[in-house]
């Protein structure tokens, strides 16, 4: 066993792992944006929303079932020109994040609405009876009672990013997915891709954990 350990070149494999949570952060901070942003576009413009507009919610539930449906390996594909006119490259850690991101940003914004339809309409009414602003009912009403929603449901998508970090990786995306392909699967080198499996399975207990200590803690329930 020692000597197979020896035989895995870990310099590489801590590259992977690096590359793999560059991508997990970096996407996940912009899918936590746009999604938040797209949950409550959602949720204002539905029917018997604060700024209801049947026209807007159907543009945006239309752009979010889209891309939801679209199996992420064809998403990266489909977004290569898009790729290249943006950063000029295809391969790379960094080349994977627009694809990231716009595959898991509609997720996350379909988990944002349904966490504010899920806070109370008597909190809601209570404020506008105290003559509070839509604004301000969305800002100190309802993104602070659906918190506990929102940070479970961006855990929740965090976990799915590693899964779309490794789906990258088997393009030339690097990380995990990168070297659990090409030094794992292609050699037939069983080892390093149940190292690699192992590591993504840390990364994701450790988002789990935290994740979920960060929910008790803005529950104030």
């Amino acid at each position: 066993m020692s000597e197979w350990l020896q035989s895995v070149d870990w310099p590489g494999m801590w590259l992977a792992t690096g590359q793999t949570l560059y991508m997990t952060i970096i996407s996940g901070f912009f899918t936590f944006i746009l999604g938040i942003l797209l949950g409550l576009l959602l949720y204002l413009t539905a029917k018997d929303g604060l700024f209801e507009n049947q026209m807007i919610y159907g543009l945006i539930a239309s752009f979010v079932n889209t891309f939801r449906s679209i199996p992420f390996i064809i998403l990266i594909i489909l977004l290569i020109p898009f790729t290249m006119l943006l950063l000029g490259t295809m391969i790379g850690a960094t080349a994977a994040l627009p694809a990231i991101v716009i595959g898991s940003a509609p997720f996350y914004g379909r988990l944002v609405e349904i966490g504010l339809r899920e806070v109370d309409k008597g909190v809601i009414e209570a404020a506008q009876a105290m003559g509070a602003t839509k604004w301000q009912i969305v800002l100190k009403v309802l993104l602070p009672e659906a918190m506990p929603a929102l940070s479970s449901g961006m855990t929740v998508t965090f976990i799915a990013l590693i899964g779309n970090t490794a789906m990258a990786g088997v393009i030339g995306a690097g990380g995990l997915g990168t070297i659990a392909y090409n030094e794992g699967f292609q050699t037939n080198n069983n080892l390093i891709t149940f190292i690699a499996t192992i590591i993504i399975l840390v990364i994701v207990f450790l988002i789990q954990y935290i994740g979920d200590r960060i929910t008790r803690r803005v529950d104030k329930r």
